[in-house]
Formats: structure tokens, sequence, C-alpha cells
């Protein structure tokens, strides 16, 4: 099935495993707040049990240098893309209103970013990502 809509989300090489699924984690969960459509239905097994629903289409996973994570941000606000952020300080913090004050403290282009993620016709989402690898 090919979808009009692509969702990226590119992650900083250098973190630790557990902080590359930790972000990975919550930026795709501000994907899905932000679109609800994205949205599959609810699972169930043959058994009956039930299961929660997951979103409904790919999800592509890109790795990136700090520079490059910071011109895929600037790529995206330049086409009106909104993305989910997560910063470095933010690993330090213990709560969803701690995190968007350590976010709020820091000018756009002194962020320390980890990682972003956003959903986009395709096309667009295939320039802001436009030079990097799938991570690995």
């Amino acid at each position: 099935m090919l979808f009009d809509t692509k969702i990226a989300v590119v992650i900083r090489n250098d973190l630790q495993a557990w902080q590359k699924l930790n972000v990975a984690s919550f930026l795709t969960g501000g994907v899905a707040a932000a679109f609800p459509e994205c949205i599959g239905e609810a699972y169930g097994d043959a058994s009956g049990t039930k299961y929660l629903a997951l979103i409904g289409q790919p999800i592509l996973i890109y790795g990136a240098d700090g520079p490059a994570l910071s011109r895929a941000l600037d790529r995206a606000l330049a086409r009106d893309v909104t993305p989910a952020v997560y910063t470095e300080d933010m690993f330090k913090t213990t709560h969803d209103a701690a995190n968007r004050e350590v976010v709020k403290a820091v000018a756009r282009t002194e962020l320390n970013l980890v990682g972003i993620a956003m959903r986009a016709e395709r096309k667009v989402i295939d320039k802001i990502v436009d030079g990097l690898k799938f991570h690995s």
C-alpha cells in the first residue's frame, strides 16, 4: 500500500542504545498525538485477546550527526512542517512539564537536538531528509 504521507524520525547517531529507543518512542508519540488519523484499528488475536492500535503506516528512521539533524529541522520548518523535537537536556528531566521548560529555555538555533520526527506529504519528507541514511 502506498501512503500519501510519510513519517520520518531522525536520531543523532552518537547516542547510547537506550537513548535512541527512548527518543524514538517519545517522538513517534508526538506524531501520533498530532495526527490521530495515522492510528490504525485495534488488534486482536484468534483467542479473543485485545491489543492496542498502532500507527498504521511505516515509520522511516534516519541517523544523523548534530549539524545534519539541525539542517533537517530547518528544512522542516521552512516547509511549514511542525516536527516533534527531543533535546539532550530532556534526558535530565523526569516529567513532561520539565521537558517543555528545558526546550523553551533555549533559542532554536542553540537547541542540542538528539531527534526530530514529522509527518507530511511524501515528497516534502523526501526533501527534508535528503542526504540522510537510514539509521543502523
